[in-house]
Parts: structure tokens; C-alpha cells; sequence
């Protein structure tokens, strides 16, 4: 029994890197806009389906006592990280943008020492820092790189994101509510976005529009997805699992944009995902020992 719900957070989780790799896709599909115009539609359509949930189950919007500041700054970098994301997609080759998102576990990793005091193993240590060389090989930092400022962009989504998440994991030990935090973090982010979008608004023709709501859609679907995977078995457990975007976005790339990253971003990835597997196996023995 055990199992079965284990592969029902597989499942979940698989699915929701098949949305997210979407929502790349959508974004990239749009064009020329800006990434702000592009993040008010991608959270307003996240902010209605999440509203739209709350309203389907009778629930109330209620941030718990002592929540409001986690809920802030989880919203906060939350919407930087997309922003940057989004800037990185529409410059980079899709599969290099959503390697450096993926970025985020590792410095959840660093910011849950930095903020929440939690321990720090050896092996730990090491997974972070082979994981920042592997995204080195991404971003090729040198003056010869024309990709280097959006790569380093890319690479400052996946640390807001890693705070971001850190920020849900507090509020997730003080008993707040998955869904609120969604709304919470959509409905602030549209808001944040706003006026910029009214200052500089560029007119969108019928089918940016259709793929920005496709955006959104598949943004809420990953969201909720990896929700849902989460609530069925523990990060831990399946969290090496979302590394399977990267081969969504590698397949989406190619087919539909010919994007072929070259040798180093390549490299790049396989010491990411290996410092990723190494984790995986690691909390494995480490939770098999403190049963035992």
C-alpha cells in the first residue's frame, strides 16, 4: 500500500514537470513580450484556478497567526524567480533555462541552514557545490559569451525560487493551507506586476493571448501537481523525479524551436542531475539507518 502511494507521488510529480516544461513552451510560443506582461497572465489565470478551488471546496482565504511574513516573502521571491525564469527562457535554449530553475532544490538546501538552521551534512555541502560547477558549464562565464547575462539571470530564478520554496516549507510546518499560499502568491504577484503592465503595455495579437492562457493553465496544473505528489509521499522520495523537465524541454526545444545545447551545457547537466541522484540515494540510506 505504501508503495502504490509512493508511485501515485512519482506520478504526480513526473506530471508536474511535464506542465512546467509546458509553460516554458507557452512562454517561449508568445514572443517578444515583455517577461513582466508575460507573468500578470501566467499568475492571473493560476490566481482564477486557485480562486476558483477555494470556491469549489467552501474554503475561506485565512493566513494563520505568525504566517503573514512567510506568506510575503514567499510570494516576494517567488515572483522574482519567475520573472527571471521567464527572462532566461525567451534568451537561452529551453532545456538550459529549466536546468538552472532546477537550481532551486540545492539552494533550498543552503537557505534552510541559512534560515531555518538546519543541520548541514558533508555530503550535503558537497552536493551544492558540485551542483553550482555543473551550472558553470551552463552559463560558460566568459566575456566571449553573449548568453551570459541571461544565464546569470537564470541562475538568480532558481536561488529566488529556492528561497521561495523554503519560505512554503515554513509555512507548511505552521499548518497553512497549500491552496491559500497558491492565491496568496498569484494574486500578489499580478498585483506587483500590474503597474508596470499599465505603464507599458504591448498590444497582443489573438494567439499570444490564447498561449499566455495556455501558460497559465499548465502553471496552476504544475502547481497543483506538485501539490499533490508532495501530499502523497515525501520530498526526499521523489524529488529527483523533476529533473525529468529537463527532458520535456529538451524534446519541446528540438521539435518545436531546433534548439541542440551544445557539449558543456550537456555536462553541465549530467553533474547537476548525478548531484541530484547522489542526494536522492543518500536521504534513502540516511532515512533506512534511523529506522533501524
Amino acid at each position: 500500500m505504501k508503495q502504490k502511494v509512493k508511485y501515485k507521488g512519482i506520478l504526480f510529480i513526473v506530471l508536474s514537470a511535464l506542465c512546467f516544461a509546458f509553460m516554458n513552451m507557452f512562454v517561449r510560443m508568445a514572443g517578444d513580450l515583455p517577461a513582466v506582461q508575460k507573468s500578470f497572465f501566467r499568475n492571473l489565470v493560476a490566481f482564477i484556478i486557485a480562486l476558483a478551488t477555494m470556491v469549489r471546496h467552501k474554503e475561506v482565504f485565512q493566513v494563520e497567526k505568525g504566517n503573514w511574513k512567510y506568506m510575503i516573502l514567499r510570494a516576494g521571491f517567488g515572483t522574482l524567480g519567475i520573472l527571471c525564469n521567464f527572462y532566461a527562457v525567451d534568451h537561452l535554449v529551453l532545456s538550459d533555462a529549466s536546468m538552472l530553475n532546477k537550481m532551486s532544490p540545492f539552494f533550498v538546501i543552503l537557505f534552510s541552514f541559512l534560515i531555518l538552521k538546519e543541520k548541514l551534512t558533508p555530503i550535503q555541502v558537497t552536493a551544492v557545490c558540485g551542483a553550482f560547477i555543473g551550472s558553470l558549464f551552463i552559463i560558460k562565464p566568459t566575456f566571449l559569451n553573449m548568453n551570459i547575462v541571461p544565464s546569470l539571470i537564470g541562475l538568480c530564478g532558481g536561488l529566488c525560487a529556492g528561497i521561495a520554496y523554503t519560505m512554503v516549507r515554513v509555512l507548511g510546518q505552521r499548518g497553512q493551507k497549500g491552496v491559500s499560499v497558491v492565491l496568496f502568491f498569484s494574486g500578489f504577484s499580478c498585483l506587483v506586476t500590474l503597474p508596470y503592465l499599465l505603464l507599458n503595455y504591448h498590444t497582443m495579437s489573438m494567439w499570444q493571448g490564447i498561449v499566455l492562457l495556455g501558460a497559465g493553465v499548465a502553471a496552476a496544473g504544475g502547481q497543483f501537481a506538485i501539490t499533490a505528489a508532495y501530499y502523497h509521499a515525501p520530498a526526499r522520495e521523489i524529488s529527483v523525479y523533476d529533473y525529468s523537465q529537463i527532458i520535456f524541454s529538451a524534446v519541446i526545444g528540438f521539435a518545436l524551436f531546433h534548439q541542440i545545447p551544445d557539449r558543456y551545457s550537456v555536462l553541465g547537466y549530467v553533474i547537476i542531475i548525478g548531484m541530484a541522484v547522489w542526494m536522492f540515494f543518500y536521504n534513502q540510506r540516511r532515512d533506512a539507518s534511523d529506522v533501524k
